[in-house]
């Protein structure tokens, strides 16, 4: 079966100009590219332009991927032109796990589980049989450090015994061995959090060792946080980037820093030393990159404002007078620090049965329950088992995307998965059609490169073979998009805007706004790397 996708407009993802020709699909497969004019099935898209399907470079989707039915997950996605992901990110990764671990309910850090899910797959090897042809979209995964170091030992705030870093490291390494992407780490997340210097060196080697990048969400990602005891002095974010120099310094690894992003208003400023100290690392050797989303807030789980001794507590040491009286000091010079605070921190989901608080700040949920705004919080935290989810910003702000999109250091991603209750991450609408109209309205880089920073870059990042350009004999993912569309639209609407069609694996799986459900049962492919 051949399809002949004619007189488009087509950015091949290798950052150079575009050019208008015909592209021949045949099965799954780009089988030419120039002036052919034959084929069982001709589209004409005249007038539109053409890219890689999109690689959506930072996700968390296989969670979703694994669910009985994952449709609905992916549909947002395909929406905005991605097709492929990379996902197991921030140290939380579905697989990591070996058979028999009693600790496989502490995987997800309270922001994923396995529910619904077809089954449980603790190596790469089962997770991408798992997937293969029965998810809607293309998936390689990282192997979480939060999950193999939570699978062995659960929440243990200590160093690991030698015996248990053995095993940890065992199971990431094999992970690398049969195909994952690389090693992600989640340094606010349990049991992330308690991980020291000397165990994410060893960590890092391994990456090093199999030429595959080590992802990172760093212990802190602001002014001031709750990971360093200290509220004066250097940023707790550039501590945090410090510690992951500490940890790259004198190796080749591909350190990669996820969502560059700087939490709270005084925290924008630190901005120009972050870059920095990616150069610096990129002259030392360290090849140093970072992702970001087109959007000014984030999703997190609603601890990641609580600092680690406290989480580490028993509920009979948390509900000591003293221990409150000494968080509420922490948490009220922190905030006045940080310029950022529980008016900042808006609820997206507690649990059932707390659906008022949802879409309110904490400072309105305090004053709408006649409270405090930490007991609030804490209340927040124990009505959700310390797993409740928020909506928080500013992350970042409009000229630092800006900035940071013309980085040729630079990816694009969504961080964003769809829940199936409370307020949604706006990412999961049109996180990318953004980037592709601030391209086209003069903000973002131009429009050649930021298709590469959405596609050929990252394939090439995470070594995704034949996927990311349009080259005769890689697969056939495809995303076509309308110029004269995503310049006239009005961003943030809960939906996409521009893309006109989405094949993956020469199937078309969006076409006008439709999606074929019954395609997107077997469209996507498991990417072993």
């Amino acid at each position: 079966m051949t399809t002949l996708l004619k007189g488009g407009k087509i950015y091949d993802g290798t950052g150079k100009d575009p050019y208008t020709a015909n592209i021949l699909i045949e099965n799954d497969r780009i089988k030419d590219i120039g002036k052919i004019d034959t084929a069982n099935k001709i589209i004409d898209i005249t007038g539109l332009s053409v890219a890689p399907g999109f690689i959506d470079a930072h996700s968390h989707n296989d969670w979703f991927a694994i669910k009985k039915e994952p449709q609905p997950y992916f549909d947002p996605f395909i929406r905005q032109g991605i097709t492929t992901f990379v996902a197991g990110n921030c140290g939380l990764s579905s697989i990591g796990f070996n058979e028999g671990s009693p600790h496989v309910d502490k995987l997800g850090g309270g922001l994923f589980h396995f529910r619904e899910t077809t089954g449980k797959y603790g190596t790469v090897n089962e997770f991408l049989k798992a997937i293969d042809k029965k998810s809607p979209c293309n998936m390689t995964t990282l192997v979480g450090h939060c999950s193999a170091r939570a699978a062995v030992s659960g929440y243990k705030t200590g160093k690991l015994s030698a015996s248990e870093e053995k095993e940890m490291l065992e199971i990431l390494d094999t992970a690398l061995e049969n195909g994952a992407a690389g090693i992600s780490l989640g340094m606010m997340y349990e049991p992330g959090i308690y991980a020291d210097v000397e165990e994410l060196k060893k960590v890092a080697a391994l990456c090093v060792k199999h030429n595959k990048p080590l992802t990172v969400h760093p212990r802190a990602e602001s002014k001031v946080s709750m990971a360093y005891p200290e509220l004066f002095g250097r940023s707790h974010l550039l501590r945090a980037v410090d510690e992951l120099v500490e940890v790259a310094k004198g190796t080749p690894l591909k350190l990669h820093i996820s969502h560059a992003i700087f939490v709270g208003r005084k925290t924008f400023k630190d901005q120009p030393e972050f870059i920095k100290i990616i150069n610096q690392l990129r002259s030392e050797g360290v090849d140093a990159m970072f992702d970001i989303y087109n959007e000014t807030v984030g999703v997190s789980v609603i601890t990641v404002v609580l600092p680690a001794w406290y989480q580490g507590m028993s509920l009979e040491e948390r509900n000591k007078p003293l221990t409150k009286f000494k968080l509420n000091i922490l948490v009220k010079a922190t905030s006045a620090l940080l310029g950022f605070g529980f008016n900042d921190i808006v609820i997206a989901y507690i649990g059932k049965g707390y659906e008022k608080y949802e879409g309110k700040t904490i400072s309105e949920a305090a004053k709408m329950d006649g409270i405090s705004n930490l007991d609030m919080y804490l209340n927040l935290c124990e009505y959700s088992d310390f797993k409740g989810r928020v909506n928080m910003g500013p992350y970042s702000t409009p000229e630092i995307i800006k900035e940071f999109s013309h980085n040729d250091n630079c990816l694009y991603m969504t961080d964003a998965w769809v829940e199936d209750f409370g307020v949604q991450n706006p990412a999961i609408y049109d996180c990318f059609s953004k980037f592709l109209r601030d391209s086209l309205i003069g903000i973002g880089d131009t429009m050649q490169k930021t298709i590469r920073k959405m596609s050929g870059a990252t394939a090439d990042r995470f070594m995704i073979k034949d996927r990311g350009y349009l080259i005769p004999n890689y697969f056939a993912d495809i995303t076509i998009f309308n110029e004269d569309e995503l310049k006239k639209a009005t961003p943030d609407q809960e939906k996409s805007f521009g893309i006109e069609k989405v094949f993956i694996n020469g199937k078309l799986v969006l076409d006008n706004n439709k999606i074929d459900k019954t395609v997107c049962k077997t469209s996507g492919r498991a990417i072993s790397v």
